[in-house]
C-alpha cells in the first residue's frame, strides 16, 4: 500500500505564518515510481551498499591480512583508520563542489576512484601499497555518499517518494555492514583476504556500467564560489578528530599525537563555526542547522550510528572473545541481524507515514535502547540467543531511527541545497560510525583492564567491561531519544494526500 504522509513540514520563524505543505508530493499516486526510477534507485542503492560493505569486509580478515603482508597487529588498525579518515573528512566539501560542478559528475568519479582503489588493494604487494588503496577507497567513497544519496533526494520528491526511497537505502546501507561481516569471514577463509577487495572491485564496474545510462546532471543553479576558509577548517577539523579517535580506540587517549589531535579537531571546528557565521557564500548554511528538523535529525543520526556501531564491536568481542565463536560464526550471528533489518526497512515508511517522522524517530532510539539494555543479561558460559535476539530486535529500532532521520533532516531543504543536507547526512552517519567505537571501547578496555588487576579471570573481566560499555549505550540512545522527541513535538506532520 503507498504511504500517504510525508514526514515533517519545514520549520517556520518564529511569529510567521506556517508555511503551505505541497500537496501533490504528497498524493498517494506520487509514490508510484516509474520504472526508470525503480533503475535509478536500484543504481544509488547498489553504490551505497558497496561503501557499506567495505565498512565491514575487512573485519575477520585483518589477522590472515597481517600476516600475508607483514604488518605488525599494532598497526592492523590502519587498514581501518586508513579508509576512515579520507572517508569522514571530505564528505561535506564534495557534496558541495557536488552542488556547484555536477552531482552525476563527481558522482561518477568517485566511483571510478573507489573501483580502481579496490583494485590497487587487491593487488597490493606491500603494507604501504595496501593502506594507499586504502585511503584512495575512503576518497572515493566521501564523493560517491553524499553525490548518491543528493540524487537520491533530488530524483524523488519530498514526501512518499522520497520516505520509501529513502526506507529502501537505508535498509541496503545496514545490510551492507552485516552481510560484509559474513562475505568477509567466507571469502576469507575460502580464497583468501584479496577477494574481499576484488568483490568490491567487480560490484564497483557493475555500478560504473550502468551510471551513465540512467542518472541526468544537476547542480545548483547559481554556482557560487565554494567557501575555502570552511572548507580547509572542517575537513581539517574532521580529519584530526576522526584520526585521534580510531588510534585512540586501539592505543589509548594518552598517547601525545591523539592528545594533540583531539585539540586540533576541536579547535579547528570551532574556528569552522566561526568562518561559517561571517563567510558571504558559507560552505554549511548556519540557518539551516537552526532548523529543527536538520538539528535533531543529524543529532539522533549521528547517535543512532554510533551505538549500533558499538553494539555490533562489543558483541563481536564477546562471542569470539568469551564464548569462543570463530569467526565465521560470529558473522552468521551478524546475518540474522541483517534479515531483522531487511523486514525493518520494508515496514519502516508504512510507519513513518502513519505517525510522521517525528514520531517514529524516537521511538527508533528507544526501541534500540530497550534491546541494547536487554544485552546486560549476557553471561559467560550461556548468551549467544540471547545476543543473537537483542542485537537482531534492537536493528528493527536502528532501521527506524536510520529511515525516519534521514526523511527529517532533508525535509523542506530546496533542491540547490540538497547536496550540503545530504552531506549532513552523511556525515552524522561517518562520525558515528567512527565516533562510538573508540569512546566505548575505551571505556570497556578501562573496566577489564581494572578487573584483571583485581585478580577477575579474562573472560569474566572481558564480560564486565562489555556490560559497562552496553549500559553507556543504551543510556545516551535513551537520553537523545527524549533530546528529539522533546525538539520535534511541534514539528506539523505533512498533510495527507
Amino acid at each position: 500500500m503507498p504511504i500517504t504522509d510525508s514526514t515533517v513540514a519545514p520549520d517556520t520563524p518564529t511569529g510567521a505564518a506556517p508555511a503551505p505543505v505541497a500537496a501533490p508530493h504528497a498524493a498517494p499516486a506520487a509514490a508510484r515510481m516509474t520504472r526508470r526510477a525503480q533503475l535509478i534507485l536500484l543504481l544509488l542503492c547498489g553504490a551505497q551498499f558497496i561503501i557499506a560493505l567495505d565498512f565491514s569486509i575487512l573485519n575477520v580478515a585483518l589477522p590472515v591480512l597481517g600476516r600475508d603482508l607483514g604488518m605488525d597487529q599494532a598497526d592492523l588498525q590502519w587498514a581501518v583508520t586508513a579508509f576512515a579518515l579520507p572517508s569522514g573528512g571530505f564528505l561535506l566539501l564534495s557534496g558541495r563542489i557536488a552542488d556547484l560542478f555536477g552531482r552525476r559528475r563527481l558522482f561518477l568519479i568517485g566511483l571510478g576512484l573507489f573501483t580502481a582503489a579496490s583494485v590497487l588493494a587487491a593487488l597490493a604487494w606491500s603494507p604501504a601499497v595496501f593502506l594507499a588503496g586504502r585511503a584512495l577507497q575512503g576518497l572515493g567513497a566521501a564523493v560517491i555518499v553524499p553525490t548518491g544519496m543528493s540524487l537520491l533526494t533530488t530524483t524523488f520528491a519530498e514526501g512518499p517518494q522520497r520516505a520509501r526511497a529513502l526506507g529502501i537505502s537505508g535498509t541496503v546501507l545496514s545490510m551492507g555492514f552485516t552481510i560484509g561481516m559474513v562475505l568477509g569471514g567466507v571469502l576469507t577463509d575460502a580464497l583468501g583476504w584479496r577477494s574481499t577487495m576484488g568483490l568490491l572491485s567487480v560490484a564497483g564496474v557493475a555500478v560504473l556500467v550502468g551510471a551513465p545510462l540512467l542518472l541526468t546532471e544537476s547542480r545548483h543553479p547559481e554556482r557560487p564560489r565554494i567557501d575555502v576558509p570552511g572548507a580547509v577548517t572542517v575537513t581539517g577539523g574532521l580529519l584530526s578528530l576522526i584520526y585521534a579517535l580510531s588510534t585512540a580506540a586501539e592505543q589509548g587517549f594518552g598517547r601525545p599525537d591523539v592528545l594533540v589531535t583531539l585539540l586540533a579537531g576541536v579547535g579547528l571546528l570551532a574556528a569552522f563555526v566561526v568562518v561559517e557565521s561571517r563567510a558571504a557564500q558559507p560552505l554549511v548554511s548556519l540557518p539551516m542547522l537552526r532548523r529543527r528538523t536538520v538539528a535533531w535529525g543529524n543529532l539522533a543520526g549521528l547517535t543512532t550510528f554510533a551505538m549500533m556501531s558499538t553494539v555490533v564491536f562489543l558483541l563481536t568481542l564477546y562471542l569470539q572473545e568469551v564464548l569462543r565463536l570463530s569467526p565465521f560464526h560470529t558473522g552468521l550471528v551478524f546475518g540474522v541481524q541483517g534479515v531483522v533489518s531487511a523486514c525493518a526497512g520494508l515496514v519502516a515508511p508504512k510507519v513513518i507515514g502513519r505517525f510522521g517522522a517525528h514520531r517514529t524517530l524516537p521511538a527508533g532510539l528507544l526501541i534500540q535502547a530497550g534491546f541494547t539494555a536487554a544485552l546486560l543479561g549476557l553471561g559467560t558460559g550461556s548468551g549467544l540467543w540471547l545476543a543473537l535476539t537483542g542485537v537482531a530486535l534492537g536493528s528493527l529500532g536502528h532501521l527506524w531511527a536510520i529511515i525516519s532521520y534521514g526523511v527529517t533532516a532533508t525535509a523542506g531543504v530546496p533542491d540547490a541545497e540538497q547536496g550540503l543536507a545530504t552531506g549532513l547526512v552523511t556525515s552524522s552517519q561517518q562520525v558515528g560510525i567512527t565516533l562510538g567505537i573508540p569512546l566505548l571501547s575505551a571505556v570497556a578496555s578501562a573496566h577489564i583492564a581494572g578487573l584483571r588487576a583485581d585478580g577477575i579471570g579474562f573472560a569474566q573481566a572481558t564480560l564486565g567491561g562489555i556490560k559497562l560499555a552496553l549500559g553507556l549505550d543504551a543510556a545516551l540512545l535513551a537520553v537523545v531519544a527524549l533530546l528529539v522527541a522533546a525538539g520535534l513535538r511541534t514539528v506539523r506532520p505533512a498533510r495527507r494526500g
